[in-house]
């Protein structure tokens, strides 16, 4: 079996053509627990499989989070699959991906750098208070897609010099919080004083940070921008893994589409003698 690794602002995955291995979808689950376990194996927060366009796409993406659990869709993977798309001749500058969550439309902006038109805003609640660890801690709750994949957005302060363990917990608590019924990720982030956006992303079916999460990252994006606290174009987002950048355009006083940039890069490639 053939795969190739992809990271996309530290955000890292395994790739895999299904056109031709047809696998199924318990199969590539079980594959992804087997491959993912860093240390263990290859090593990655995800894995993808290109599979045949149903609805008039350029080709099908499913995502299965490290723990073998279906994700409904991830930006810097859409990202990166769009890369991976593009180099194996499969779709040109511009196409159309099917994901669970619908479809994502993605374009080479340069030989490292891809954007993609993230799944609509399908819900979105400003002010939700959660109980915590003792605490209430107020947040905002996005689903993009249908079905939706949910984020928390909350902010908190110091982040960017908070390591992940003090806040492993309070995340944790978060993302399995009894209130949510899919549980959600959860997007840590602190405005700084040099007026830079800080994010930090405790990500579902991951169990724990992450260097990037790029849903998450238009997720706060659109919530900061929906309280006025930024423009939303081209607003820049940095993470443990980089730099990301979310266009936010509006129609009505409301979101009409949300765009995620950034790098996605080709670590290798291999081939897996066994499963």
């Amino acid at each position: 079996m053939k795969f190739t690794k992809m990271q996309g602002a530290g955000n890292d995955f395994i790739i895999i053509d299904n056109r031709t291995l047809n696998l199924p979808v318990e199969t590539l689950c079980d594959i992804a627990r087997t491959l993912c376990p860093r240390a263990m194996a290859v090593g990655a927060d995800g894995l993808m499989a290109v599979v045949e366009p149903k609805a008039g796409g350029d080709f099908g993406m499913i995502f299965i989070n490290a723990d073998g659990s279906i994700g409904e869709m991830c930006g810097n993977g859409a990202r990166c699959i769009c890369k991976y798309g593009y180099e194996k001749g499969i779709a040109g500058e511009s196409m159309t991906v099917e994901t669970t969550a619908g479809p994502v439309y993605g374009k080479r902006l340069s030989a490292m750098d891809y954007q993609i038109r993230l799944n609509d805003v399908t819900k979105l609640a400003l002010d939700v208070n959660l109980n915590a660890l003792g605490n209430v801690w107020n947040t905002a709750y996005v689903e993009l897609g249908n079905p939706g994949l949910p984020h928390l957005v909350v902010e908190y302060p110091g982040l960017a010099k908070t390591e992940p363990a003090a806040i492993w917990e309070l995340g944790k608590a978060l993302r399995e919080h009894p209130d949510l019924p899919k549980g959600a990720n959860v997007n840590f982030y602190e405005i700084t004083e040099n007026g830079t956006i800080f994010e930090r992303t405790f990500e579902r079916g991951v169990e724990d940070f992450t260097y990037a999460c790029g849903t998450g990252t238009g997720s706060v994006v659109t919530v900061l921008s929906e309280k006025g606290l930024v423009s939303g174009d081209h607003t820049a987002v940095e993470m443990p893994g980089g730099i990301l950048y979310v266009d936010v355009i509006r129609e009505d006083g409301k979101v009409k589409d949300l765009y995620l940039s950034g790098p996605a890069v080709i670590v290798y490639e291999g081939e897996r003698a066994e499963l």
